[in-house]
């Protein structure tokens, strides 16, 4: 508020000269657009959305009403690769509320949003300031680090880390302010070794002599996993089957077998959110399901295909060449 007032124009300074203005989703009002963007980059790095999904995505379902409008399956194709399929799903369901019940346009009330399928309180402040401009306080991992290393707030709970954000918003040029913040979190106050002598904060920044205690996190414990596939290639098509199991539910995968060794074809690790998977393929010339779908490779970028399908059939085409 007035007593951080000339710590405010500090990182508004900073903010005018440094931060990422090219972001297409900051280049815009279309409320669907910076939606989208938010539910995108949680769990994805920016350039990979900036450049790849957020384009095609918005190519193929260019307003909320078009994505509302398409199949599940279109949607998952055009997800297919970012992984944490939940959150396409989520999306397209928002879409269908929203056509439904808000004249396919996200609502502009933080509580209403709040009601919606995939948005929490992060996504709702997110929509809120940045898409409608309200004056709102929002607080990602980024902002709470640098509210967390600001305050000197060690093993701060959520609720705490908002109450503080809520403090140090100003009166005016919010949008700005919680974007500010959220550049300075991912170019300057970084969680390993924060540029410091950068950061317009770095005066009052009460955590600048030890910032690694506000980072420290326990060491992420990931679940092994073996997954045994069958392979089974019928006139050029491959045979697939949508995944009943949360990990790629409503994705076409390969359909699963016992081992048997002497029809081993290739295996590749992959991990997907908290699980190291060990992937084992094996050829086989019958599968006992009632719901098998045979499918062309070149029918792949239409149909929501897993990665971890698609990289299972690079495996299956190299050993079929050799």
């Amino acid at each position: 508020m007035q007593q951080f007032y000339f710590i405010h124009q500090e990182v508004f300074s900073w903010f005018e000269k440094n931060g990422r203005h090219d972001l297409p989703w900051r280049q815009t009002n279309n409320i669907y657009y910076i939606y989208l963007s938010e539910t995108m980059l949680q769990q994805t790095q920016v350039e990979r959305v900036k450049n790849e999904y957020y384009p095609q995505f918005l190519e193929k379902f260019p307003t909320l009403k078009d994505l509302a409008q398409a199949s599940l399956d279109e949607v998952l194709s055009a997800w297919s690769g970012l992984g944490y399929y939940r959150r396409a799903k989520n999306l397209y369901a928002c879409a269908n509320e929203c056509l439904e019940h808000f004249d396919a346009t996200l609502p502009q009330e933080y509580k209403t949003l709040l009601t919606l399928p995939g948005i929490g309180k992060y996504t709702a402040s997110a929509v809120c300031s940045f898409g409608y401009e309200q004056n709102v306080v929002v607080v990602d991992t980024n902002i709470a680090r640098v509210i967390k290393r600001f305050f000197g707030l060690v093993d701060a709970k959520d609720a705490l880390i908002w109450q503080k954000a809520q403090e140090f918003l100003p009166h005016t040029k919010v949008k700005e302010h919680n974007l500010a913040l959220m550049d300075l979190g991912a170019m300057v106050c970084l969680p390993k070794n924060p540029k410091c002598a950068e950061c317009p904060l770095q005066q009052w920044c009460q955590g600048k002599q030890n910032p690694h205690i506000y980072t420290q996190t326990k060491k992420k414990e990931y679940i092994a996993m073996e997954l045994f596939f069958g392979v089974w290639i019928k006139n050029n098509k491959i045979a697939l089957h949508y995944s009943k199991d949360n990990m790629y539910h409503n994705m076409l995968v390969l359909p699963n077998v016992e081992p048997i060794e002497e029809n081993f074809l290739g295996s590749f690790k992959h991990s997907y959110t908290k699980y190291k998977l060990d992937v084992k393929l094996y050829e086989v010339e019958e599968i006992y399901e009632d719901d098998l779908i045979w499918v062309d490779v070149e029918e792949f970028e239409s149909l929501p295909i897993s990665s971890l399908t698609k990289k299972a059939y690079k495996i299956i085409r190299r050993t079929n060449n050799e």
